[in-house]
């Protein structure tokens, strides 16, 4: 994540308020693109694809521990920083999306 001064460019979607997603929370949105999970660690914010990788259920619905988000439905975690799985039953990662925040509004590249 970026904090930037301006709006960023055409290729960027605002998908909700900073304030929308408190530190250490999760919130899942939907664009017409993608269904996404944001996570605010620590005032910095990532997002993933909401789609665990090991049996498509929602990362939104997970917990979200330091950046470490947990599947609740088998217990698999990924790094959100990076999207990578780091506990079975997940092998492959998930996909990641650049974050900026202008203005205290979050917007992701989605291109």
């Amino acid at each position: 994540m970026r904090e930037a001064n301006g709006p960023p460019g055409d290729d960027w979607t605002r998908v909700v308020a900073a304030t929308d997603v408190p530190p250490g929370k999760l919130k899942g949105v939907a664009t017409r693109q993608e269904r996404l999970v944001l996570a605010n660690v620590d005032g910095e914010f990532y997002a993933l694809e909401d789609r665990c990788s090991h049996q498509d259920f929602p990362l939104s619905s997970g917990e979200l521990e330091g950046c470490e988000l947990e599947c609740p439905f088998h217990g698999a975690t990924f790094d959100v920083r990076t999207g990578r799985a780091t506990r079975l039953p997940a092998v492959r990662p998930v996909r990641t999306y650049d974050v900026e925040v202008v203005d205290g509004e979050v917007y992701l590249r989605l291109g």
